[in-house]
């Protein structure tokens, strides 16, 4: 069992993420508005940087390579754990999104309001599962670059799922702004 709780399983569940990412991103409905390039390009620089510091292995981040937590099998596993749920849950949410999903802020020809499946509680579940996945990540790696880089990331969705709200109320108004009430942004709202 022990052979699982290992950075190979950790990056065996990203590349599962990516190549299913990469194949479902085939088949989309085409874009009819994004948002500006440049705040594409600052998310992707910020993801960029916040991956790196999460997944970069033998490089020297100073006082960040200092561990936060103790290098134990029992953390490691919550965090295998953890790193399968979110993927697992990104993955869930992006094949429910379907043909609507885009890595830009858009709005597709035809676009519909997903309120179906993981949408049907939660506004961002691909986040969510991403978000979950890079905690687990960033347990598994136990020092604190990992810290910062998981940071950097939550930031960076937060932004981008704030500008894909604002397009999403000029689409859809009031329908949009009901489903805002009853969900949460990225947990299920309680009451």
């Amino acid at each position: 069992m022990n052979f699982l709780i290992s950075w190979n399983t950790v990056s065996a569940l990203w590349i599962v993420f990516c190549v299913y990412w990469t194949f479902s991103a085939l088949r989309v409905k085409r874009t009819r508005h994004t948002e500006p390039s440049a705040l594409r390009l600052a998310t992707v620089a910020v993801l960029a940087f916040g991956s790196f510091l999460v997944f970069s292995r033998n490089v020297d981040f100073g006082i960040l390579s200092h561990r936060f937590i103790p290098d134990n099998i029992l953390i490691k596993g919550i965090a295998v754990t953890l790193v399968a749920c979110g993927v697992a849950v990104a993955i869930w949410a992006r094949r429910h999104l379907g043909e609507f999903w885009s890595a830009r802020v858009t709005l597709k020809e035809d676009h519909q309001l997903i309120q179906t499946g993981p949408y049907a509680r939660v506004r961002h579940p691909i986040y969510s599962g991403l978000l979950l996945a890079m905690i687990g990540t960033g347990l598994f790696v136990g020092e604190w670059r990992a810290v910062m880089g998981v940071l950097l990331i939550f930031v960076s969705h937060g932004l981008k799922a704030l500008r894909e709200e604002k397009m999403l109320i000029s689409q859809f108004g009031s329908t949009y702004e009901e489903y805002r009430r009853r969900t949460g942004s990225l947990v299920p709202r309680l009451l």
